[in-house]
């Protein structure tokens, strides 16, 4: 039983229609991917037949929101988490016309370039999206002109810090964490590329009490990130939000998949004789 029950928001008004049993049987992370989804989807537009990438979509709870409330194709893809269960719960929510599951793995997407008029990515992208050589990979699969908008639920830094982890994060924080970073840092990590601009990146206010609060509806037992929060009240952790568009001026070259052979056979050593 959840030691809390589900807190309502009203800077989520869409969220509130949706029943709190749906959400929590379809948690994969330490994020409501519903107010993470709502949250980004206030500022990028979304329009009805818009071909959108859930990137990351865990159980495609996200996939089957952005589908019934604004209209759009979404194509949930996910490395972790089975693509059948995905295609019940997308079946039994209505949505199988509009969203469409499929395993996938973030660096081996199987998409034309160009195809997406977004690409949207909750809870996931510190996965892969910190490695500078990402970004020219991805945008490749959104036209130009078209939206890359990223929210890190459960894991993200509203500042940066220079050296030692704070003291009052040490017994929460894992190296792995290392890969969580702030709005100003995603910002900067993605105009140094060319690729994008970046029309919007902040911290949700208060965000740290969401998380909190999230966390006592479905992982009570989890008192080190709980303590890690309270502890911190903002300082560092919170829920921050990307949103880039595909600049049209720069062109992105296919990557490179394999070179083919060409062996020549050559003496190994000169001969001094």
């Amino acid at each position: 039983m959840n030691a809390h029950p589900m807190p309502h928001y009203p800077q989520f008004p869409r969220t509130a229609m949706y029943h709190p049993d749906w959400i929590t049987a379809g948690v994969s992370g330490g994020a409501n991917p519903l107010w993470l989804t709502e949250w980004l989807t206030e500022v990028m537009e979304l329009r009805p037949g818009m071909r959108v990438l859930d990137l990351g979509c865990g159980r495609a709870m996200s996939s089957v929101f952005l589908h019934r409330e604004f209209g759009v194709q979404v194509w949930a893809a996910d490395l972790w988490f089975d693509v059948s269960e995905n295609h019940e719960r997308i079946r039994d929510a209505g949505c199988a016309d509009g969203v469409f599951p499929l395993h996938a793995d973030a660096r081996a997407l199987p998409f034309a370039r160009d195809f997406f008029d977004a690409i949207i990515s909750i809870d996931s992208f510190p996965y892969y999206g910190t490695d500078e050589m990402y970004l020219p990979y991805l945008a490749r699969l959104v036209k130009p002109g078209g939206v890359i908008a990223i929210a890190i639920a459960g894991a993200a830094v509203v500042q940066e810090w220079d050296a030692d982890v704070p003291a009052h994060l040490r017994d929460w924080w894992t190296p792995d964490l290392s890969c969580l970073h702030s709005a100003g840092w995603w910002r900067k990590h993605w105009e140094k590329s060319g690729i994008l601009t970046v029309e919007h990146s902040d911290t949700m206010p208060k965000g740290w009490k969401l998380w909190r609060d999230w966390l006592h509806v479905i992982a009570p037992d989890n008192t080190s990130e709980i303590a890690a929060l309270e502890a911190d009240r903002g300082s560092y952790l919170g829920y921050v939000r990307i949103v880039g568009r595909r600049r049209a001026d720069v062109a992105l070259p296919d990557p490179v998949l394999s070179i083919p052979p060409a062996y020549v056979k050559q003496p190994l050593l000169q001969d001094h004789a």
